[in-house]
Formats: structure tokens, C-alpha cells, sequence
């Protein structure tokens, strides 16, 4: 049976997987999550601060990540998004903010920095609402030849190619989140 949400069906979503390359495999990625969160450690572990994964991009890193921070912290979320189940992007589209950022040092949690207008809304929004110091960490960072609003995140894992990728968080027309690699189209 075929099921279809947004505007592929479960066999094109499948489809999209067998023809796409490899770029990291498990190794690979739990190896740069770990490298982020000792980076991560060094840098915050004296600041108790508030761990924002961006839903739903971030909750594949943010649940691997933050399981290695061994230092007090507090832990929320935030979800904002511009693509809404699609392969490029639009307006900004707010479905929670958090309310509890005054004096807070905040470490953002995403999963891809790709042309950084939703993450640099998000860390405009956070000081808005008191934050001290906001960081971002990203799991891929996407190398492009342009300007953009946040050039590189404060922690990246790894840095993939311009092309879509998807899988550990990353997804095509929302699927494909929970894969245990990250693939490019």
C-alpha cells in the first residue's frame, strides 16, 4: 500500500534512497558527534545553559548529542521552519518558542546549515528574548559559494557538498530523518 504525505509517496521516497549516494556512514557521524560534543564541553560546561534542538531537523543530533554532555544543563526546544516537508525553502514558519531565555546562555541544536536564514532567525529570536550568549551546533554544514546569514555554526560535525541531503535528522519531503547515514540526491 502506498501512503502519501506531502507530495511524494512512500515508494518515490524509497525510490530516492536507492538512487542516492552515500556521503557519511554511521562511523563517520557518531565520530563527529562525539569531536562536537567534547568541543561543546569545553566550551560550556560552566555555563548551565539552556539546550534548544530546532524541531524537527535537530532531534536526531540533539538526542545523540546531548546524552554526551556530562555537565549540568537544561533542555527545551524550539521549532521553526521554512521548508515544511518540502526540498526548498519559504517564509519562516514559528510553531514554538520558548519563553525562558532571559539571561540564559543558549546552545542551538540543527541539523543542517544551509543557506542560515531560519537558524539566523532563531538566534535573532533568542536574543530578543534575553539570551546572554547563543552558540550553534549543527551536525552538517553545507559548503556554498554565497553570503549567508551565519556563515559557519560554533560546532559542526561534518561539511557535506551543495547538493540535498538527508538522513540523521536531514530529510527528503519528511522522510527519510531516521536513516543512520547521511545520502545526497
Amino acid at each position: 500500500m502506498k501512503m502519501k504525505t506531502n507530495s511524494i509517496t512512500t515508494e518515490q521516497a524509497q525510490n530516492a534512497l536507492d538512487d542516492a549516494e552515500l556521503l557519511f556512514n554511521t562511523e563517520d557521524v557518531e565520530a563527529a558527534i562525539t569531536l562536537m560534543a567534547a568541543a561543546i564541553t569545553a566550551e560550556l560546561s560552566n555555563s548551565n545553559p539552556l539546550v534548544l534542538p530546532v524541531m524537527n531537523g535537530g532531534l536526531v543530533l540533539g538526542g545523540k548529542l546531548i546524552s554526551q554532555l556530562n555537565f549540568p544543563l537544561q533542555i527545551d526546544y524550539i521549532h521553526a521552519s521554512r521548508y515544511r516537508g518540502e526540498t526548498s525553502g519559504s517564509d519562516l514558519h514559528w510553531l514554538k518558542k520558548p519563553e525562558n531565555l532571559a539571561g540564559r546562555v543558549v546552545l542551538l541544536i540543527d541539523d543542517i546549515l544551509d543557506e542560515g536564514i531560519t537558524l539566523a532567525a532563531i538566534v535573532k529570536y533568542c536574543y530578543e528574548a534575553g539570551a546572554t550568549k547563543v552558540l550553534t551546533a549543527v551536525l552538517a554544514e553545507k559548503v556554498l559559494e554565497q553570503d549567508k546569514p551565519i556563515q559557519h555554526a560554533d560546532f559542526t560535525g561534518l561539511h557535506v557538498p551543495n547538493r540535498y541531503v538527508f538522513g540523521y535528522g536531514m530529510d527528503y519531503y519528511e522522510y527519510h530523518r531516521n536513516l543512520a547515514g547521511i545520502y545526497a540526491v
